[in-house]
Order: structure tokens, then sequence, then C-alpha cells
């Protein structure tokens, strides 16, 4: 003999299965956030790590472009004109301070600031202009001396005195070997895409 149903108890039966269906919509959509938001984050991370790794890029582009100015500044400028005779490096000129032993920048002021007002000064040239990368480059030549004139009398920097080892002794030990090699600093500003700015000194003695 067949049982009738129970109503109540089919209606109890379809609520349970609701209420299951709507938990399992519920873990769904917390998950789909969850997936979403690790999905943004690694766009995010990889533009990130691609925008990292082309700033060093163009930085070290800059870097290489500043390298071929200071060997510009030296070959062109300060070799020819540092020649026996030749009186061009003991006064001031388009690029160059002959009395440069302060010529830097004040406390508290940028190296940005700086350049803008030797700048305007009119002692900056252009080295070559921008170059294929974008990148424009100059350059500063300050001779480390105290005033300007003949280096024997403007007080520069010099490199100290070496010691002779050649065998000839003066009564006090080894004679000193006096040296007439003057500091040079040429300091170059390369200003490239993305808004790279990178400086560069060198000290040379000539």
């Amino acid at each position: 003999m067949l049982m009738p149903l129970d109503p109540s108890r089919h209606r109890l039966a379809a609520a349970r299965s609701n209420r299951q269906q709507g938990v399992v919509l519920l873990v769904a959509l917390i998950v789909l956030v969850a997936l979403t938001l690790a999905g943004v984050a690694l766009v995010r991370s990889v533009d990130t790590a691609n925008l990292v790794a082309g700033n060093l890029s163009f930085h070290q582009t800059a870097v290489q472009a500043g390298e071929r100015s200071t060997e510009m500044a030296l070959n062109n400028w300060l070799q020819p004109n540092s020649v026996m005779g030749n009186t061009t490096l003991h006064n001031d000129a388009t690029g160059y301070v002959a009395a440069g032993s302060a010529q830097s920048p004040a406390a508290g002021q940028s190296w940005d600031a700086y350049w803008a007002a030797v700048v305007a000064g009119g002692v900056t040239p252009s080295a070559g202009g921008t170059d294929a990368a974008g990148n424009t480059v100059q350059y500063i030549v300050h001779r480390l001396c105290a005033t300007t004139g003949a280096p024997h009398l403007a007080n520069c920097a010099r490199e100290p005195a070496s010691t002779n080892t050649g065998g000839s002794q003066s009564a006090g030990g080894l004679a000193p070997i006096g040296n007439n090699r003057v500091y040079y600093r040429i300091t170059t500003r390369i200003a490239g895409p993305r808004r790279t700015v990178a400086y560069i000194q060198t000290i040379v003695a000539l």
C-alpha cells in the first residue's frame, strides 16, 4: 500500500536544495573575485618590472653617452690646448672655467639648479647635440685653480710630488720630483627620454 507523500517534507527538501545552491553561488563569486584580483596584481607586477627594466636601459644609455662626451672634452679641448706655449687654458672660454676650484653647488643647492645657473652664464656648449637615443649631452671643464693665469701663478691643485727612485739621493734621503701637471674636472650632464637625467664627473691631470 502506497503511503501519500508528506507535502511539508517535500517543501523542506526543496528549501535545503535552494540554500545549498545559494552557498555554491556565493563561493563561486568569491573565488572569481579572488582570481580577478590575482590576475590584476600579476599584470601590474609585469608592467612594473618592464618599466624598471626600461628605466635601467635608458639610464645605462645616458651614462654611455656621458662617457663619450667626457672623452670628447678631453680629446678635443683639454689635450690640444695643454701643449707647451699654449695659453688658452689660462683664461675662461666657452665651456671652460680657468678658476674653477670653488665652482660647485652651494650647500642645499641641487645639481640641476647649479647647472641652470652655469648655463645662464653661457659656459655650457653642446657636445654633439642629441644622439640617436634621444640623449642631449653637455659638458663643462673646470681647471682646479684659485685664479686665472699661468698654472704656476694661479695656485692650482697639482699631483703630489713623487719620490726619485732612480738612484739619485740628496743628503736628507730620496730627492722628491716636482710635478707640473694640473687637475681638471669634467662635469657632464645627460638629459634623455622619460625625464632621464644623469651627471658624470671625471678628474684628469694634464
